[in-house]
């Protein structure tokens, strides 16, 4: 039997000496008085091996899952949709094809792996213009009332997940619930000639992964929490300037440059320490594949056209989906909000089959964080 110094024991564990003497007052450590110096203790060397083995073990998965939720590896499984060579897939069908020719209620059904989908009718007038308030608050408004999720069959689910959306596209592109959602959407913006460009955004936009509001939903839904509070927490994430907004950066930076020109507007965002949010995406390092797709679809404006040359150029990264999403809003002289609105209702579809993927799994979300604040004994 070995044994070790304190010294020793230290440098195994790589600890405190204070944490050495709580793994020996717990027993994960035995200890004995060195018989040279009864005033010092040794350690068992097989129990500090064992206990830093764990140790190092705890570390490891400490550290892939503190990178895997910053765009590290997957931290649960899906078969919704992926990001593999460039391409968007949703349940293994490249969504860059879908959207020249499927509808967003076709690709919510493709989505949600359904086989019908039921537009539900109004059960009141939607609101003038479409709004992502009027959206939140259709959605809060349902909450208190709709049944919970949890032990619920798919057939009720899906049922109900076609009125959740109904809901949302009411508040945002109120229209008869006999016609398309894109053909709604151009008819209450008063843009016809939008209607096919703003289907393939739908499309394009529908699910991304396991972007934050995609994960927002499903740890709502985790609880057992309503379909209508899981859309509610996705919706109220993508309205974060680094997810949903980010247009708003976009346009702010189409209008620098349309005063100052889009090569010194972008350097002086550049030397302001500031990354453009109009570039680059981390799962398409050789470019937005979704940008790609809307920009083919209409004619840029010149002031955008000008912003990408430059910034492609400068940043030496290519433009994103909000870029184009702001793009197309100029193009079409849509609504200043015409980003944001798009995106939520396209990304409906894809929260409400996060949502029902989760609660077939039968699992809480529920992670560990790993404390870091002070211990009792440092008070």
């Amino acid at each position: 039997m070995s044994w070790l110094t304190a010294e020793e024991a230290l440098a195994e564990l790589g600890t405190k000496p204070q944490t050495l003497y709580a793994n020996v007052s717990r027993g994960r450590i035995r200890a004995k008085a060195d018989p040279t110096d009864p005033r010092r203790s040794l350690y068992r060397e097989s129990d500090v091996k064992r206990l830093a083995e764990r140790h190092a073990g705890r570390r490891k998965s400490e550290t892939v899952a503190a990178e895997a939720i910053r765009w590290g590896d997957p931290v649960l499984t899906s078969s919704i949709s992926t990001i593999a060579a460039g391409r968007l897939l949703y349940r293994g069908q490249d969504a860059a094809e879908l959207s020249a020719h499927a509808t967003l209620e076709e690709t919510a059904l493709l989505l949600w792996n359904a086989e019908s989908f039921a537009c539900v009718p109004a059960s009141a007038p939607g609101p003038a213009s479409p709004s992502i308030q009027a959206a939140l608050l259709a959605l809060a408004g349902r909450v208190s009332a709709d049944l919970p999720s949890l032990g619920r069959a798919r057939p009720a689910l899906q049922m109900e997940a076609c009125s959740v959306l109904s809901t949302v596209a009411d508040a945002l592109a109120p229209g008869s619930a006999d016609h398309p959602l894109h053909h709604r959407l151009a008819a209450c913006w008063g843009r016809p000639e939008a209607a096919d460009c703003l289907k393939r955004a739908l499309v394009m936009l529908a699910d991304h992964e396991l972007n934050a509001s995609a994960f927002a939903v499903r740890v709502t839904v985790s609880t057992g929490a309503a379909l209508s509070a899981a859309v509610l927490s996705g919706l109220a994430t993508l309205t974060g300037p680094l997810h949903g907004s980010a247009w708003r950066s976009v346009d702010a930076l189409a209008k620098a440059a349309s005063g100052a020109g889009a090569e010194h507007a972008i350097r002086h965002l550049l030397l302001r320490g500031g990354k453009p949010v109009a570039f680059g995406h981390p799962l398409y390092p050789d470019g937005d594949v979704r940008a790609g797709v809307l920009l083919s679809s209409f004619d840029v404006p010149p002031v955008f056209r000008d912003v990408q040359m430059a910034g492609e150029e400068m940043v030496g990264e290519k433009v994103n989906v909000d870029f184009a999403l702001t793009a197309m809003t100029a193009a079409f002289d849509l609504p200043e909000e015409a980003p944001i609105i798009i995106f939520a209702l396209a990304r409906t579809a894809g929260w409400l089959a996060h949502a029902t993927e989760q609660i077939e799994s039968g699992h809480l979300i529920r992670p560990r964080a790993r404390y870091v604040g002070p211990s009792p004994g440092e008070r």
